[in-house]
């Protein structure tokens, strides 16, 4: 009742005094020729949480309001302050009131809204302050009008559009102001006609264009910065003749071109900045004349040659900034002198080569060097130590090699050691323990031995240690507990052995720890406990073991662990006491009992890694909730029951792995609904039924293995939609029907196994447009019948091959010795015949027997006793051979009978001659055939013409004497000798 009395006079009061100010308002309208008139009704339209403008009132002098200052008759407001007030709501347009208004600041405010172009009636206005609003929309015109203006800050809002050229009207401004904005276009070249301009600044833009030659007209500019544009085209040379120029910011544009040399005449220049530009050739020799410069930076372009910058000619320079270029050579040794006041250099990546500069050894001044990504080499300097300042030293990804000089102990402020992907050797010294301020020491990827260094926990400031992929032994410092503030430990891929140091718990900072890779040994320490803010823990690849300290429980904030290929043993509960996991990998141990359901309480895992152990129970019906999870391996377990249905609103899913288990029931159909699959596995357990069709909408799908189990029915036709399949395993099952000519379409294959089923029907000849099988094709142990595809022979990446156990038929395909990558073939226990193509002579038997009809090299060959040719030819091939045989045998008898009919004339004619001439001339011609023979002896031959014997033509006078020796005085018979 009290409140509720209150809560009636508060309300009184906020009524009462309202009509009092509405009064008093009132009184004030009476002449809206005033200015504190238009101030209350500006006021009336800003929201003011902070209570600024709570002194404005009618009750007192407006000259007394907070923000405003006065003319000296006190009539007019002259200025209004009212920066960084939390103001919000928009700019009144009102403003135009105060025509003797000549500062206006609003900036640092909440106001939005677009700017009054009524603001360009105040033709007094000199100072115009609207930066770090939320003002939107374009510059109004009139603002270009303002011929008394000064200076103009409107950055730092969402205005946009582009500069328009009347912009040259503000003849009088010495400040311009629009970064961080939205303005396009170009920059207007009447910005040249601003004489008076002292400060230009442009940057964080959408600028684009050149830079225009003109702003040389702006001779007094002092600083000029348009960064983080889309500004082109090289820089105008005629820059280098703004004397007063004193900040020159270029960087993060698309400038190109070379340095122009004339930058060098900016005598008064302080700060160059042309990084992340497109810069090429050489630096110019002549910036060395730029002696009041202290910052440079060139970094991020293309620059090329040598470094010709000195600090000993630059002496003012304080931080030179060179890196990712193509700088090559070595540092000059004139580069740095001892009265040097260098701090900073930055010179990494580059092609910089030669062993670590002495001559920086002389920038005592130095604090940061960074040299890495360089091709630097050699040994590392035992006066490093001479660089006493230096916080930062950072070498990494060079060929430095040797042994960290012990002098690095010496320096006492170095904050940040970075010495990774070099080749350094040796041990870590014991001095490096001297470093108090040390946070942090990178020298993984080095061939760094030995002991970690006890005296390494001396350095109480550490905050990150990674020594990954060295060969340090022996055993973790027992004292590493000392090092309070340590973030990140990470000893992965070494030689330690040993125990985890129980002091370890006493790192209570620690986040991330991984000592994976290494030879550790025993079990965890209890004091793992006290690591409250541990979120990625990787201890893989060691031989850890026993059971785990319940007391793991308490680590609310684990997020990754990694725990595989150890010998861990017991529940895995006590990691599951932080509800963040995303990463749990327990591979290969021996964990047992059931999977935990609270496992689904971590609704942001997305992988869980669990096989090769000893679970047992069901898939927990609660992986429902684990809808991020993207890998889901539980193979190689005692796992029963089916397939969670469940699991189908993990959507995410890309690899499941359930192989090597017990599991039962039938393929979940709701599989072929995650579009991100990438990997199935199923083999191995006690499935049964179709696969279903579904799989076919898996386009993503690069292994689906189902072997080993009691899979029944067809192969889906829709398998030929995984067009990304890269292995098909369904092998060892109770499948039926015919091989689906569809999987032509699954071109990416490279491996195939579909044995020890009960397929039939022919083997497909799409089968040999799969070009890139490789691993195997296995179509063994089934009831396929027909002819081998000649088009096999288009797999020439093809590996293995097995086709046994079947029912083919005919030859084998000549087209298979293309298959030149083959080291296995089986083609055993079939009903092929022919001669087997000799390539394939290499071998063994076994990959043929079986095939009685088959011979050739390894098999029997195909040639029998007596010459006889034992393979089977085809009808045509013998009818052939017949035809030949009777056509050579015919022409050989015509041949003969023709030289019979012709030798029976001439004996004849031998025979009239000798009845008639007498015995006489009988017994000249006898020794003239005689005479014939000696001459013959002599030289003289007989030629054979058109199958009849006739002498010599050398013996014109002789006749003709058919046989070639002496003859008997006996009568010639009929019988030819």
């Amino acid at each position: 009742m009290q409140l509720q009395m209150g809560s009636i006079q508060i309300s009184h009061l906020m009524l009462f005094s309202a009509l009092a100010f509405a009064v008093l308002a009132a009184a004030f309208a009476e002449d809206n020729s005033t200015d504190s008139y238009w101030l209350l009704r500006i006021k009336s339209e800003l929201v003011d949480p902070l209570g600024v403008l709570d002194s404005w009132s009618p009750r007192a002098h407006m000259c007394n309001w907070s923000g405003l200052a006065c003319s000296h008759d006190q009539g007019h407001v002259v200025g209004l302050n009212l920066s960084s007030s939390g103001l919000s709501g928009s700019i009144s347009p009102e403003l135009w009131h105060l025509t003797s208004l000549e500062t206006l600041d609003l900036s640092s405010n909440v106001l939005t809204g677009s700017i009054p172009s009524e603001l360009g009636k105040i033709q007094n206005l000199r100072v115009l302050l609207l930066y770090s609003n939320f003002l939107f929309g374009k510059i109004p015109e009139g603002i270009f009008s303002l011929e008394k203006l000064q200076v103009l800050r409107i950055g730092d809002n969402q205005l946009s559009g582009e500069i328009t050229p009347s912009i040259g009207n503000l003849t009088k401004l010495r400040v311009l102001r629009l970064a961080y904005c939205q303005f396009n276009g170009s920059i207007p070249v009447e910005i040249g006609n601003l004489k008076r301009l002292m400060s230009l600044d442009l940057q964080k833009n959408s600028f684009s264009g050149l830079l225009p030659e003109e702003l040389h007209g702006c001779k007094e500019l002092q600083n000029f910065a348009a960064s983080g544009n889309s500004l082109e085209g090289e820089i105008p040379a005629s820059l280098g003749s703004l004397k007063s120029l004193q900040v020159l910011n270029l960087a993060n544009n698309s400038l190109s071109g070379s340095i122009p040399v004339e930058l060098s005449h900016l005598s008064n220049l302080k700060y160059l900045n042309l990084l992340g530009n497109r810069l090429s050739g050489q630096i110019p020799l002549e910036l060395n004349h730029l002696v009041q410069l202290e910052k440079l930076d060139l970094s991020v372009n293309n620059l090329s040659g040598p470094v010709s910058l000195f600090s000993s000619q630059l002496k003012n320079l304080e931080t030179l900034v060179l890196s990712n270029n193509d700088l090559t050579g070595s540092i000059p040794s004139n580069f740095c002198l001892r009265n040097s006041h260098l701090q900073q250099l930055f010179l990494h990546q580059n092609n910089l080569s030669g062993k670590f500069p002495l001559e920086l050894l002389n920038c005592s001044s130095l604090q940061q060097l960074d040299l890495s990504d360089n091709n630097f080499e050699g040994e590392l300097p035992s006066d490093l130590d001479e660089l006493e300042n230096l916080t930062d030293l950072k070498l990494n990804n060079n060929s430095f090699s040797g042994k960290l000089p012990p002098e690095v102990g010496n320096m006492s402020n170095l904050v940040n050691l970075y010495l990774f992907d070099n080749l350094m050797t040796g041990g870590l010294p014991p001095e490096i323990g001297k470093l108090k301020r040390l946070s942090i020491i990178y020298l993984y990827d080095n061939q760094l031995s030995g002991e970690i260094p006890v005296e390494l926990t001396n350095c109480t400031s550490l905050t990150e240690i990674d020594f990954f992929g060295n060969h340090f032994n022996g055993s973790i410092p027992p004292s590493i507990g000392k090092l309070k503030n340590l973030i990140v430990f990470q000893l992965r891929q070494n030689d330690l052995s040993g125990p985890i140091p129980p002091s370890l718990g006493y790192c209570r900072k620690l986040q991330i720890l991984a000592l994976a890779d290494n030879k550790l040994s025993g079990t965890l320490p209890p004091t793992f406990r006290f690591l409250s803010e541990l979120y990625k823990v990787t201890l893989y690849n060691n031989s850890f073991e026993g059971p785990l300290p319940s007391s793991l429980f308490l680590l609310k904030n684990l997020q990754i662990i990694n725990f595989s290929h150890n010998r861990f043993m017991g529940s895995i509960s006590p990691l599951l006491g932080s509800n963040s996991l995303t990463a749990l990998d327990l591979t290969n141990n021996s964990f047992s009992g059931p999977i935990p359901y609270r496992l689904a309480m971590s609704i942001n895992l997305s992988r869980l890694r669990l096989a090769h152990n000893r679970l047992i129970g069901n898939i927990p019906n609660e992986f429902v909730k684990l809808t991020e999870l993207r890998f889901l391996d539980l193979s190689f377990n005692n796992l029963t029951g089916d397939v969670a249905p469940q699991l189908s609103n993990c959507r995410k899913l890309e690899h499941l792995l359930l192989s090597n288990n017990q599991l039962t029931g039938t393929m979940p159909s709701w599989l072929g609904s995650i579009e991100d699959i990438g990997e199935l596995d199923f083999s191995s357990n006690n499935f049964h039924g179709e696969i279903p069709a579904q799989l076919g909408n898996c386009s993503r799908l690069l292994k689906l293995s189902l072997h080993s189990n009691n899979f029944s029915g067809k192969i889906p036709q829709e398998i030929g939609n995984l067009t990304s399949l890269n292995v098909l395993s369904l092998h060892r099952n109770n499948l039926s029907g015919s091989i689906p000519s569809t999987l032509q379409e699954c071109k990416k294959l490279f491996e195939l196994r579909l044995s020890e089923n009960f397929l039939t029907g022919s083997i497909p000849p799409e089968l040999g447009r799969l070009t890139e099988l490789q691993v195997i094709l296995d179509l063994s142990e089934n009831s396929l019948f027909g002819e081998i595809p000649s088009s096999l022979g288009n797999l020439v990446k093809l590996e293995r091959l097995n086709l046994s156990f079947n029912h083919l038929q005919g030859e084998v395909p000549f087209s298979l010795t293309k298959l030149t990558s083959l080291h296995m073939l089986n083609l055993s226990n079939n009903d092929l015949q022919g001669q087997l193509p000799s390539t394939f002579s290499g071998f063994p038997l076994s990959s043929f027997i079986g095939n009685n009809k088959l011979c050739g090299p390894p098999l029997v060959s195909c040639w029998g006793s007596g010459g006889q040719e034992k393979r089977s030819l085809s009808n045509a091939a013998v009818v052939g051979i017949i035809v030949a045989i009777v056509f050579t045998s015919t022409l050989i008898c015509l041949i003969m009978l023709y030289i019979m009919v012709k030798m029976w004339q001439n004996w004849r004619r031998v025979t009239v001659s000798s009845l008639v001439g007498g015995g006489t001339e009988q017994r000249r011609d006898e020794e003239k055939c005689v005479c014939g023979e000696q001459k013959r002896k002599n030289g003289d031959y007989w030629k054979v013409n058109s199958m009849v014997m006739v002498p010599s033509q050398d013996n014109r006078n002789s006749r003709t004497c058919i046989f070639p020796f002496k003859m008997d005085a006996e009568p010639i018979g009929n019988t030819l000798v």
